[in-house]
């Protein structure tokens, strides 16, 4: 009587356990149902992952939180050098949107097509600037011939990799065109992007650097020596384009940061509006 009194109290209880868990389990499965319905209809959070050059990375924190208040879409932001960003999204890195510092990292990915050609816009400019350390009292006009190297004593020149960061490269066409690259390329530190760049005159572990003006003008440990002429290297451009497949809310992302209140922001860090 025992044995069978305890099975009874078993099967009572595995009853009442099943009545008590299949409406949870119909209720969660009907709230998934619920959920991919919205995401579909587009009515749920959406979420986009930005791949953005360093220089970019004080202007976009400012305004993808904006962008998100209005929204709805959560920005996530990935910042490097653009050569980094263009092998990543090469090597299938899920990107929705490609913000480059330079043209030729947007031309490498469209050869490829992986960047969806129509929604592809020049949105920025900048300028190359020569930095010292913000204790620095050195004086020094750019101009053909400048004498960079007298003026780095036994230091080095930090600037972005010319092989392949976009800074470098211009820092590289504007020394070739004021007739000393070859004397200066000895001393390069060849930073991984412009922010590294950045830091090393920062923390004055070189005398001299070479930077984006937005990068000079957030850091109070820097300042800027001399403005490079515009004309001893190409102009500075910053594309940026949907990646093929980009999830929805990326197109929207992309058009905010063409608004006048985009606009307000960029000029703020410095970056002039492309036309």
């Amino acid at each position: 009587m025992l044995k069978r009194s305890s099975r009874t109290l078993l099967s009572g209880s595995l009853l009442l356990f099943a009545a008590l868990w299949l409406p949870r389990a119909v209720t969660a499965d009907a709230a998934d149902a619920a959920g991919t319905a919205a995401a579909e209809d587009g009515s749920a959070g959406r979420a986009i992952t930005v791949f953005a050059a360093a220089s970019l990375t004080d202007a976009l924190q400012e305004l993808t939180t904006l962008f998100d208040k209005t929204s709805g879409i959560t920005v996530r932001l990935s910042f490097a050098a653009s050569s980094a960003l263009a092998r990543q999204i090469e090597s299938g890195a899920p990107a929705d949107v490609f913000f480059s510092a330079d043209l030729e990292w947007m031309d490498y990915l469209q050869a490829r097509k992986l960047i969806d050609l129509g929604s592809r816009r020049n949105l920025l400019g900048n300028r190359l600037v020569l930095i010292a350390p913000s204790s620095s009292t050195l004086k020094l006009t750019i101009k053909p011939h400048v004498d960079l190297v007298g003026a780095l004593g036994k230091g080095r020149l930090a600037t972005g990799d010319p092989d392949s960061v976009p800074v470098g490269r211009y820092a590289r066409a504007a020394l070739t065109s004021l007739g000393v690259w070859s004397e200066v390329e000895p001393r390069l530190v060849r930073a991984e992007n412009v922010r590294a760049a950045l830091a090393y005159v920062d923390r004055g572990e070189v005398p001299l650097g070479i930077v984006y003006q937005t990068d000079a003008l957030i850091d109070h440990g820097v300042r800027i020596v001399d403005v490079f002429p515009a004309d001893t290297h190409p102009p500075i451009v910053y594309p940026i384009a949907l990646t093929v497949g980009a999830h929805g809310g990326a197109r929207e992302f992309v058009d905010f940061l063409r608004t006048p209140q985009a606009d307000a922001v960029f000029v703020k860090y410095g970056f002039t509006p492309h036309d």
